[in-house]
């Protein structure tokens, strides 16, 4: 049996995605052609919706946002040998923990509530991944399993705790009260305007500079320091990584930890930075979206952010293409969206080994 072809690092992390990509857009084509619509002229509404004026880029990157996030938060347990599904869940803890210190310490001043927001977001989404990394170190309970189940758990809390719990007196919709000014997210607009530049008012906010700097930090981390290396090392071989005096259970359990606490931060950008409230299912997905941004970005946090622009761009031109034809609606979008995952991470086998032709390099025999 063969071994996969072997390609250039440089081709393994840009061109695979781009073929894989270009792959995506031609089976799309060929199914809004189905659909009775021109792809050319699909092609140039969902660019204008996603890249077309100051606004639809406002809104690409806000989406962006919480998809750099939960793209990091799969992409750090996957460098430990884990498949975490579950930053869908870890994000609603993680907001929860963020909303319920904007809700408690609203009269405090910004610089204060932010830290704080941060950290809250950050320990409820890594409490909330630590029981199935735990179980996974300790007891083989496949983390697959045991993340799907939670991300369950988290939605039937949440809505409990919405329902019942937090909800504002006086209404019917299960949602907070608004937040205080002094905890809410900085619009970028506004912060663009204290150095003169003028930019379209969108839910864009402080938050999305936050997500550039985690994946700056996990980059550092991962390949930067005798942490992200044990975590590499037990990732890659167990065996070599007990060898070398690495506890593998140890280095689940903080993968984990680490998985939620990026995942629990996705609450900045949504409830501080848009709705200023907690509200029902306000991930909204993302935490889903970030496997396929994990696995497009080749888990490397530029990788990631670029991917998630790129899935940014798919839910904002999506959303303004299925405006302008009404033939394509949200759900031919999120086919358009399963395609880009299908084939940029599933199928991004069926490129490698025509690109290794391409290239000289062909796979070893084994």
């Amino acid at each position: 049996m063969s071994a996969p072809a072997k390609l250039p690092r440089w081709a393994d992390y840009t061109l695979l995605p781009v073929a894989g990509l270009l792959a995506a857009l031609l089976f799309s084509g060929l199914v809004v052609k189905l659909v009775g619509e021109s792809p050319w002229a699909a092609l140039r509404l969902f660019a204008a919706g996603a890249f077309g004026s100051q606004e639809s880029i406002g809104y690409t990157l806000y989406y962006a946002t919480s998809y750099v996030f939960t793209g990091l938060a799969v992409a750090v347990a996957y460098q430990a040998g884990l498949f975490n599904i579950g930053a869908e869940g870890q994000a609603y803890i993680g907001g929860l923990g963020s909303g319920l210190v904007c809700l408690g310490l609203g009269g405090w001043p910004f610089y204060v509530v932010l830290p704080l927001a941060v950290a809250a977001g950050a320990v409820f989404g890594a409490a909330w991944a630590f029981v199935p990394g735990w179980l996974q170190a300790k007891r083989g309970s496949h983390v697959v399993i045991t993340t799907i189940m939670f991300n369950f758990v988290a939605a039937a809390a949440m809505t409990y705790l919405l329902v019942n719990v937090l909800i504002e007196p006086g209404q019917q919709s299960p949602e907070t009260r608004e937040f205080a000014a002094g905890a809410t997210m900085p619009a970028m607009s506004a912060l663009l305007a204290k150095v003169g530049i003028v930019f379209a008012d969108t839910p864009l906010n402080l938050a999305f500079v936050l997500a550039l700097a985690a994946a700056a930090g996990v980059w550092v981390f991962v390949w930067r320091t005798r942490w992200g290396f044990a975590l590499r090392v037990a990732g890659g071989n167990p065996a070599a990584a007990v060898y070398a005096g690495i506890r593998p259970s140890r280095v689940t359990i903080g993968a984990m930890l680490l998985s939620g606490a990026l995942a629990g931060c996705l609450g900045l950008n949504e409830l501080m930075g848009a709705q200023h409230r907690i509200l029902i299912d306000f991930p909204g997905g993302a935490g889903f979206v970030g496997i396929a941004v994990a696995l497009m970005g080749r888990n490397h946090p530029l990788g990631i952010v670029l991917a998630a622009v790129l899935f940014g761009a798919l839910t904002q031109g999506g959303s303004q293409l299925s405006f302008d034809m009404p033939k394509i609606n949200r759900d031919m979008v999120v086919v358009i969206q399963g395609l880009v995952i299908l084939f940029c991470g599933a199928l991004d086998g069926a490129f490698r080994a025509p690109l290794a032709r391409l290239l000289g390099r062909k796979g070893g025999g084994g």
